[in-house]
């Protein structure tokens, strides 16, 4: 009797460890839906929430036509503003004045340009902005997502408690109910760093989150109003490396390049706009962390500036490695930092930022790479490869970063 009471309780132990580890099973799971960062446009910090259906099929013309869908920019990221609340079966639908013809049929023409939709939700009753939220209407919400041809879901965390277990269980149960929706949608935690979405995103669906507040239009916070520049946001990323993989990444908001203090969300709390030298290391360093690549600016009226950064062809291929690791710190002396990211095909990425307001000269002993005696260093942003022994040694500019691609020789 002994003998099967131990037997029994063996198989009860056994039976329910597979029960616990179901749902963490099914929600590394999704990590397929997003194998590489995501890359696209988001609308939010250039219109805010004076959206509607013919802007976002001519932002998906111009994304075709201007080379981004080419490039890796597949998604459309339809940000707060285009609900029209629910209807008298408590089903979510978008203000039929922005979107007369509806979200199916604007899914559908976005997908025949071969590019991907997204759409905004918000783990609360209320969005950011005051619109429809889907707290309690999770499934009904994920299914219509699914019957429109949604591909990507950005779920805010507006007006939601602040506390870190009710926050995983309310990701969590959308995570579930996209999952259970019929259709591959991808989920990005917007809960902003807060409440250590690192340690529990990913167990609830996730296929990125969000590592701080909003970014705005600067280098960093000087005004002490909270606002996150490109650097509070690098300094915020740089210990959660180990955390980001392929389908699980470090979301470090949108990309301001371009934007030239022009107004909008991301002009708030200090934003008035960054040097092309700052808005490169912008895109160096959100390369160089694996973050998904939200273009944010006047996508219809750029210019050539703003292009060159975003369409750099060797970028972007770093940031999309298939190695998927995220860049580590150097411990280096001096004012100067030091990243490298381990890259497919036995390659390095390398990066050397300058966060001061000053010029600095910096010396690097290739040790700090490898044992090799020879490497071959690709500027990113130069476009040249040159041979190099012992040292790297060059300049920077103030808030100037340097990328390289480095190969053993």
């Amino acid at each position: 009797m002994t003998c099967q009471l131990s037997k029994l309780r063996k198989a009860v132990l056994f039976f329910s460890a597979l029960l616990l580890a179901a749902p963490a099973s099914a929600a590394l799971g999704r990590d397929s839906l997003a194998l590489t960062p995501p890359m696209g446009f988001m609308t939010w910090n250039k219109y805010k929430d004076d959206i509607s259906e013919q802007l976002i099929r001519r932002i998906a013309d111009r994304m075709v036509s201007a080379g981004y869908a080419k490039a890796g920019y597949k998604y459309i990221f339809i940000d707060d503003g285009w609900q029209g609340g629910r209807d008298k079966r408590n089903n979510i639908i978008p203000d039929p004045v922005k979107f007369p013809s509806g979200m199916k049929a604007l899914a559908d023409y976005v997908h025949s340009k071969g590019l991907l939709l997204g759409i905004y939700s918000d783990a609360a009753r209320l969005t950011c902005a005051g619109y429809t939220g889907s707290y309690g209407f999770e499934k009904q919400d994920a299914r219509t997502f699914a019957e429109w041809g949604i591909d990507y879901l950005k779920y805010d965390y507006c007006h939601a408690p602040s506390d870190s277990a009710v926050a995983h269980q309310r990701y969590r149960k959308m995570g579930d109910a996209l999952q259970d929706s019929g259709r591959k949608i991808a989920l990005g935690v917007c809960e902003w760093g807060q409440l250590n979405p690192e340690r529990w995103a990913r167990q609830a669906g996730g296929s990125l989150w969000r590592v701080s507040y909003d970014v705005r239009d600067m280098w960093k916070d000087i005004v002490g109003q909270g606002g996150m520049g490109i650097l509070d946001i690098i300094d915020i990323t740089e210990p959660l490396y180990k955390y980001a993989g392929p389908g699980h990444w470090l979301d470090m908001d949108m990309l301001i390049v371009g934007l030239d203090g022009k107004g909008g969300p991301s002009s708030d709390l200090g934003g008035g706009g960054c040097t092309y030298t700052e808005y490169q290391t912008q895109m160096s360093m959100w390369c160089m962390f694996a973050s998904p690549l939200a273009m944010s600016h006047d996508l219809l009226n750029e210019n050539e500036a703003t292009r060159r950064i975003l369409l750099n062809k060797e970028m972007i291929a770093i940031n999309q490695d298939a190695l998927g690791e995220a860049a580590r710190r150097v411990d280096f002396p001096g004012v100067c930092r030091v990243y490298l990211r381990r890259l497919s095909g036995n390659r390095l990425a390398l990066a050397v930022m300058n966060p001061s307001d000053k010029p600095q000269g910096i010396r690097l002993p290739l040790s700090v790479i490898g044992k090799a005696q020879k490497y071959a260093f690709r500027d990113v942003w130069e476009h040249k490869t040159t041979l190099r022994h012992k040292i790297w040694q060059g300049d920077l500019q103030p808030h100037e970063t340097k990328v390289f691609t480095v190969t053993a020789r």
